[in-house]
């Protein structure tokens, strides 16, 4: 369920106060554990390190990204693959390149 259109999207005061302590032009990575926190314009151009349960990923945002959540850019499940034995045994006809 979506957040009420009365309050304003959520964004973690913590993330707010880590961003206004570094320039907009620097390399630095910040990292968060607040997944649920919305992507403001204002974060357009920092780095974040999303924690995904084990370590933090490196999510660059960028103007697309402004509305969405940045939980959403972090996955938590690796995707490993479909198809058991008879994939492995196909994958294995094929020639090595």
């Amino acid at each position: 369920m979506s957040r009420s259109s009365k309050k304003s999207p959520y964004v973690d005061q913590k993330l707010l106060k880590k961003m206004a302590k570094i320039q907009k032009g620097e390399k630095v990575i910040i990292k968060t554990w607040a997944r649920e926190s919305t992507i403001t314009p204002e974060m357009v151009g920092f780095t974040f390190g999303v924690h995904n349960g084990k370590d933090h990923i490196p999510v660059l945002i960028v103007e697309n990204m402004v509305g969405h959540k940045l939980g959403e850019f972090s996955l938590t499940k690796k995707f490993v693959r479909h198809g058991g034995k008879i994939q492995k045994s196909i994958e294995s006809a094929k020639p090595a390149k």
